[in-house]
């Protein structure tokens, strides 16, 4: 016997970028969307069968949202060490598991995991699909790849790459082969290649990027890279990636090469806006915040280049950091490409449904209310066309439907915190004589000090930086 869920009363926004239809059913049978139009209605369903009636009278219905950008086992780090060292495998394993289902109260109800410790996010995914866990669908990476010059190699020489560590170095082809097999053999459903960490050089050569990408390909599974710098994404453009992570500063013939590749750009914006414009309540120095402004605003001249060139933009949040956890502002994403990449409220929410859809595989074939797709449906208690920050309000995500299940959930329950182990921070700052006794900030540490060569060459191309008492 079949279970079936009948929307009715609704504005429906399909995902499809089409405009919304008014007082639009929406019927669904088991975990398939059977039928969408004004003349919808019970004569499908047999006599019998159970019907879960939903009235969204003077709300929206739409697909869930996807998330190509949510690091499962993150843990919502302040520290890149409590990402890498502190608390164990099993407990990182409990975590992940507790903050996925924050993830699917927000109305996302589709992610995908570009890397993260262990085999975490392999885990958590066969989790979900057992129904051991309440969370979205999910696909997932292993540990990053790289080279001893990219993203996930942070530590002294001295110190190496930990074991649970974000990141695996590969510094030859054939390592890098060799690991690809490695993390397909365990279970991943991508490859995540992790280049340099402001895209100022190139951490892999193209030829090594693409050996890694036939490999996955030759599996079968999908790749994808972080690729901040032009170079970087030129890179991952010749070696046929399937999405790309970032893209910040682009010249023009790599925004033209990359429109007439038709891989998918996810620029993952909340990251930076969040420390941009709420970095100052968490005590992020004013000179941090200048520096995420002004990346801010050289990306938002290579977003809006890419979208009128015909790039697709699609929606990831960096989320499982401190400054992005887990629920809290995934829908976030839709207002900042909407800011930086001048799209309409319309064109983000299919950024967000239809075209993010890539990253949860073919077997997943959901992103629009179409007949045919699978039932991933959230009702919400306002109009997003009018003001897509309505979305990044949990209360007014009245209903989430997951594989044509109503979910549920404890809302107490999830107002609770599950972070990692904090790092042993012994003081933001010097606690030095004129600090204390003569009203000055003393000699307080500028962000140029601790610096990379990268880092560095950023700031300087930046200019003077505002400096405030807030900057300490």
């Amino acid at each position: 016997m079949a279970s079936w869920i009948l929307i009715s009363g609704g504005s429906v926004i399909d995902g499809t970028g089409a405009e919304p239809v008014a007082d639009c059913p929406v019927l669904v049978r088991d975990d398939e969307i059977v039928a969408v139009g004004v003349d919808v209605g019970d004569d499908p369903i047999p006599r019998g069968e159970p019907v879960t009636r939903i009235d969204a009278t003077g709300k929206t219905v739409m697909p869930g949202l996807i998330d190509a950008h949510c690091h499962t086992s993150f843990g919502e780090a302040r520290m890149q060490e409590e990402q890498d060292l502190y608390t164990s495998h099993e407990l990182r394993t409990l975590r992940s598991a507790w903050n996925v289902t924050k993830v699917l109260r927000s109305g996302v109800t589709g992610t995908s995991d570009p890397g993260g410790s262990y085999f975490i996010g392999v885990g958590i995914r066969e989790g979900i699909a057992e129904g051991l866990i309440q969370g979205p669908r999910m696909t997932t990476a292993g540990r990053f790849l790289s080279t001893s010059n990219g993203i996930s190699d942070f530590y002294p020489s001295s110190v190496g790459v930990p074991d649970s560590s974000i990141g695996k170095v590969v510094n030859t082809a054939d390592e890098m082969v060799t690991e690809v097999r490695h993390q397909v053999k365990n279970g991943v459903d991508l490859i995540k290649i992790g280049d340099s960490p402001l895209g100022d050089y190139e951490a892999f050569s193209r030829d090594e990027i693409k050996a890694m990408s036939d490999a996955a390909h030759r599996l079968n599974k999908r790749i994808t890279m972080h690729a901040r710098g032009s170079n970087n994404v030129d890179s991952a453009v010749a070696a046929e990636l399937d999405w790309i992570m970032h893209g910040n500063t682009m010249r023009d013939d790599t925004i033209e090469r990359l429109a007439d590749s038709g891989i998918p750009l996810a620029p993952a914006l909340l990251l930076l806006g969040n420390l941009s414009e709420f970095g100052e309540a968490v005590g992020v120095p004013a000179r941090k915040r200048g520096i995420y402004s002004r990346v801010l605003d050289a990306t938002a001249e290579s977003l809006n280049k890419a979208r009128e060139a015909g790039v697709t933009l699609i929606t990831g949040t960096d989320t499982g950091f401190a400054c992005t956890p887990y629920g809290e502002w995934h829908a976030r994403e839709l207002e900042l490409l909407m800011r930086y990449a001048g799209m309409t409220a319309l064109e983000a929410i299919k950024a967000a449904t239809h075209d993010c859809a890539i990253v949860l595989g073919e077997e997943n074939d959901v992103g629009s209310l179409v007949a045919g797709k699978g039932a991933d449906i959230i009702v919400v208690d306002g109009d997003p066309l009018a003001d897509i920050r309505v979305l990044q309000q949990k209360e007014r995500i009245e209903t989430v439907i997951l594989r044509g299940q109503v979910q549920t959930f404890d809302e107490d329950v999830l107002a609770q915190r599950r972070p990692y182990n904090q790092a042993q921070h012994i003081s933001p700052a010097d606690i030095t004589y004129d600090l204390v006794y003569n009203g000055g900030p003393g000699e307080q540490p500028d962000v140029r000090d601790f610096a990379s060569g990268g880092e560095r060459e950023l700031l300087d191309g930046l200019g003077e930086l505002p400096v405030t008492a807030s900057s300490t």
